[in-house]
């Protein structure tokens, strides 16, 4: 029997369900995270944890998959092609995270999705066609993410220890908590974008200036995307990601927000059923 399976990964984890013919979910699993550019090994030990929890619940079989998998770096196309020489499913496509997550989140229709958790990356979706911006990992691109933020919160606590900018309580707080500029620098050689990402929440509502200020800009960074994405329009705007939220309520006003149809998950297992004979 042909089933369906469905993967959304990212920086933090992935996420994956097996689905009938019908769209009935017959399984799920998670797993680690899943960038295939910046650790393909390990995303491909996360992606077959998850897909294993789902075909347990399933009652599946590799061989009966066609699969779709979203995949953090999936737009480097020799990344993602290595990646689905790696996997035993009956058909697979890899796919950059930003695909599955349009799909989902916006259904067939036109819109423009913001997705921002760990890494970031924005998408217009017109007739069917996906014009992507941003989604070039961490440290190329990812403006407005969790990685992001968390690594120039440290980069402007070491600043202001050197007195170049204005210090503040949160930062005097970090190089505290870091051990100075010595424990900063030893956590950032080893740092993944995840472990950058969990700092982000520190600016999350924060009223110190240094927090204002990263948020500022980075919001400044996401307002440019999606004035780039609409060309003159007024497409509706999907925020996902766990900081999605929190760029939807400080641009509210500049563009019209509407709420996700369905998740990353949800657009690759309908992408996976257009794959079948």
């Amino acid at each position: 029997m042909v089933l369906y399976l469905g993967i959304d990964g990212g920086g933090t984890g992935c996420r994956a369900a097996i689905a009938d013919a019908q769209g009935r979910i017959l399984g799920r699993g998670e797993g680690g995270p899943a960038n295939i550019n910046s650790d393909p090994f390990g995303a491909t030990a996360s992606v077959l944890a998850a897909t294993t929890a789902a075909i347990v619940q399933a009652g599946a079989a590799g061989r009966d998959l066609i699969a779709v998998l979203g995949l953090a770096g999936g737009g480097q196309s020799a990344a993602a092609r290595a990646m689905e020489a790696r996997l035993p499913f009956a058909r697979r496509l890899v796919v950059n995270d930003a695909v599955t997550a349009a799909r989902g989140a916006l259904g067939p229709g036109d819109g423009i999705l913001v997705a921002v958790g760990t890494g970031s990356v924005m998408a217009a979706q017109r007739g069917g066609q996906l014009q992507q911006i941003g989604g070039r990992g961490f440290l190329m691109g990812d403006e407005g993410s969790g990685a992001v933020l968390g690594r120039t919160l440290l980069a402007q606590a070491m600043r202001a220890g050197d007195g170049v900018i204005a210090d503040t309580p949160l930062l005097a707080a970090l190089r505290e908590e870091f051990g100075g500029f010595e424990g900063i620098i030893a956590f950032g050689t080893t740092a993944t974008p995840a472990h950058f990402a969990a700092l982000a929440p520190r600016l999350v509502g924060s009223d110190d200036p240094a927090a204002r200020a990263i948020l500022d800009e980075a919001t400044a960074q996401i307002a440019d995307a999606v004035r780039v994405l609409q060309r003159g329009q007024d497409l509706p705007v999907v925020f996902t990601g766990g900081l999605g939220p929190v760029y939807a309520e400080r641009l509210a006003g500049s563009c019209t927000v509407r709420p996700a149809q369905g998740s990353g998950v949800d657009g690759a297992l309908a992408m996976a059923r257009a794959l079948a004979p």
